[in-house]
């Protein structure tokens, strides 16, 4: 039996998380949420209407009973901006957990490391439970971790880009270096075999939104991520067969009479 992904004391059983952006329709976006089986659902605070409650609003197609709402930073280039942002989810009552961002170039949308430090320690000192975007660099995650980050979410390739895991060496590196808190894969997933990839290496889950919104079927996509969540996780329960340079025989001759 496996044990369910632990974050800052909550326990969530799926280690799929999913976001909101880029559906083709809030009815689309409603029905991969439960194709994928997440419990988590990120939410770019600055792009909902928290105000006029009289309009239609992508948190009206989040069942609430079922997925756990996590806000994100989404568009904030300096950690003043991510703070305010983070403040005012908390106060609009969505959550104090915070997915966050802290974006230091606008074309590749890698992270703003020093930003992103500071803003995990004005968060945690509030109460926040921190989750960082960063980029797949160890000695910024570990700052991240002193600075109170209940999670660190590396990338495995820009934002969007459905590259899938391109840095393999340095994932590696963090999940070996890093065992005091989860490790979630963050951004670049293109299809199943690129999160089953992350799962196999250890990884304690993964966030994507683009690989499932951007699919011409997104709902089977959102399937198929749920399914190669589990499938790689499971495989790296088992532990894989030692790899060799040449051929070993599946029915070895030892023993047979000839």
């Amino acid at each position: 039996m496996d044990t369910p992904l632990r974050i800052a004391g909550r326990e969530f059983r799926s280690r799929l998380l999913v976001g909101t952006g880029k559906y083709r329709s809030f009815q689309e976006m409603a029905r991969c949420h439960a194709a994928s089986g997440a419990e988590v659902v990120t939410v770019a605070v600055r792009r909902v209407n928290l105000d006029d409650k009289t309009k239609e609003s992508m948190l009206d197609y989040i069942d609430r009973t079922r997925l756990f709402i996590l806000p994100n930073t989404a568009g904030c280039y300096t950690a003043d901006e991510a703070v305010r942002t983070a403040r005012l989810a908390r106060e609009v009552g969505l959550s104090n957990w915070v997915k966050l961002e802290v974006i230091g170039d606008e074309r590749t949308l890698f992270p703003d490391n020093a930003g992103l430090v500071e803003a995990t320690r004005i968060l945690a000192k509030e109460g926040f439970v921190v989750l960082p975007y960063t980029n797949d660099d160890l000695v910024n995650a570990k700052r991240l971790i002193d600075a109170g980050a209940a999670a660190v979410m590396p990338l495995g390739a820009p934002i969007g880009s459905g590259l899938g895991i391109q840095n393999m060496t340095n994932l590696r590196i963090l999940r070996e270096m890093i065992t005091d808190v989860p490790l979630i894969v963050d951004a670049g997933v293109g299809t199943a075999s690129d999160a089953a990839v992350a799962m196999e290496m250890g990884f304690d889950g993964v966030l994507m939104n683009t690989a499932i919104a951007a699919a011409e079927d997104s709902e089977k996509m959102a399937e198929a991520m749920k399914l190669a969540v589990e499938a790689g996780r499971l495989a790296h329960l088992a532990g894989r067969m030692q790899r060799r340079l040449y051929a070993s025989a599946s029915s070895p001759l030892a023993g047979v009479v000839r």
